[in-house]
């Protein structure tokens, strides 16, 4: 196993993530088809890194007659976390296709609201003064950075556009519950829960993959990119670093996902964003990166 620091392991995590958005504008496929063939992807790629074969059941050593028991509540994580992690991949993709891009991206990231209400519950982890400011502050920033596409006038607006907006909030529930559970699972079932979670996906997407057919050698060549780069690579690092930061203080670290997304655009596309981008970007880096040196030096007093 790799051994890295955890908040690097995240953000290495969330940079990863962010080159989706520029990669799937090179293959033509539907949303699902490519989540479906990047899922396949990853699953060989993370069976590849983690060497290890899907984990369906988790056991434990025990000294009774029975010498591996099951783990009945390390299996339900195990589960909860690989379910909710591929409902957030797969919802993400219906928004996308429903409502504008950054709608659904904004909305996904309202997560972290309700990883501040879990997180007591699930984890048992408090939730100080300055992570419900920081949460405050990072929604502000979000909504400055996408204040253009998400309040900007549009005109003849489809009908799905609602309902792709309220897919894109179901979708931040789940990747909240995705990170509470990931967090209970800890050690390796983290990692075997985004195996699970891949494997599932790609299941339930085998039907529009079989209908889209077979793919051009350039859609091919940036679906393995996909796969490789966008999802195996930052679901290892996330893994690992979920394990040794807070439930909350990851899903902060994973908004510079959304956060770096148009910075590729810029860099890739020569599409520069506008002055919010810009002042949102800022006031999120500092909320994050506050967060985090403000509570270790806390802790060291």
């Amino acid at each position: 196993m790799i051994e890295v620091n955890g908040v690097l392991a995240l953000v290495i995590a969330a940079i990863g993530w962010s080159t989706g958005g520029l990669f799937m504008k090179c293959i033509d496929a539907s949303s699902l088809t490519i989540a479906g063939l990047r899922s396949i992807v990853a699953f060989i790629g993370l069976l590849v890194l983690t060497r290890k074969l899907p984990v369906f059941v988790v056991r434990q050593e025990t000294q009774n007659e029975e010498k591996f028991a099951v783990d009945k509540r390390a299996t339900f994580n195990l589960w909860a976390s690989a379910i909710s992690y591929s409902a957030t991949m797969i919802m993400f993709c219906f928004a996308n296709k429903m409502t504008y891009a950054a709608n659904a991206i904004l909305l996904q990231y309202t997560a972290p609201i309700y990883v501040v209400i879990l997180s007591p519950l699930l984890l048992g982890e408090k939730n100080s003064k300055l992570d419900y400011f920081s949460v405050i502050g990072v929604i502000a920033g979000m909504i400055l950075f996408f204040a253009d596409n998400l309040f900007g006038k549009k005109d003849n607006v489809p009908p799905q556009v609602f309902w792709g907006n309220i897919t894109a909030i179901l979708s931040g529930v789940t990747f909240a519950l995705s990170t509470v559970f990931l967090r209970r699972c800890r050690g390796n079932t983290s990692k075997s829960s985004f195996v699970l979670a891949q494997l599932i996906t790609f299941i339930i997407c085998i039907p529009f993959v079989v209908k889209e057919g077979l793919l051009d050698v350039r859609s091919i060549i940036f679906v393995i990119l996909l796969g490789v780069v966008q999802m195996t690579l930052p679901n290892y690092f996330y893994a690992i670093g979920i394990n040794k930061v807070r439930a909350l203080s990851a899903i902060l670290i994973s908004m510079l996902e959304p956060l770096m997304n148009p910075v590729w655009v810029a860099i890739f596309a020569h599409e520069l964003p506008t002055a919010n981008c810009v002042i949102g970007g800022i006031i999120i880096l500092l909320f994050v990166v506050g967060n985090d040196v403000l509570r270790v030096a806390k802790a060291r007093r």
